[in-house]
C-alpha cells in the first residue's frame, strides 16, 4: 500500500491551483466561444500535435503548444507572434478544459486581460456540433 507524502505547509494541490485559476476567468461555453471568434476573438489550441491528430482540430484555431504559449503571446517577448497584444481576446483550448484554465490564468499574469478558456475544451466544442476537422 502506498501512502501520500506529507506536503510542505505552504504547498498547494493541483485542485487548489486550478480553482484559483478558474476564479480569475470568465470561462466560455462552446457556443459563446464560437460567437466571440465570429467577432474577432482568437482561439488558441494548446494541445500537443499527437492529441490534435487523434481528436481533430477546430478550423481557424491558432496552434500554439502549451510549452511555448507565454513566449508566443507575451507582447514583450522576443519570440512573440505578430498577434501578441495586451488587448488580444484569446480563448485557450485544450482537450477537456483543465490545462487551458491554467494557461489562460498565466496569460492574465502577462497582462493579457481578456484571456480566458473554453469550458470543456475541444471535446465540448465537438459535442456541441461545432465545426471540427
Amino acid at each position: 500500500m502506498t501512502t501520500t507524502p506529507t506536503a510542505p505547509p505552504d504547498a498547494l494541490g493541483i485542485a487548489q491551483i486550478l480553482e484559483a485559476a478558474r476564479a480569475r476567468l470568465h470561462r466560455l461555453t462552446p457556443a459563446q466561444a464560437c460567437a466571440e471568434v465570429s467577432n474577432g476573438a482568437v482561439l488558441v489550441d494548446i494541445r500537443p500535435a499527437a492529441q490534435r491528430q487523434a481528436e481533430g482540430e477546430i478550423p481557424g484555431a491558432i496552434l500554439i503548444e502549451r510549452n511555448v504559449l507565454e513566449w508566443r503571446l507575451d507582447p514583450r517577448s522576443d519570440h512573440r507572434l505578430p498577434i501578441a497584444s495586451y488587448s488580444l481576446r484569446v480563448i485557450v483550448v485544450c482537450s477537456e478544459g483543465y490545462p487551458s484554465s491554467l494557461a489562460a490564468a498565466s496569460l492574465l499574469d502577462l497582462g493579457i486581460a481578456a484571456a480566458t478558456d473554453l469550458d470543456g475544451g475541444f471535446r465540448a466544442w465537438q459535442a456541441a456540433g461545432l465545426p471540427v476537422k
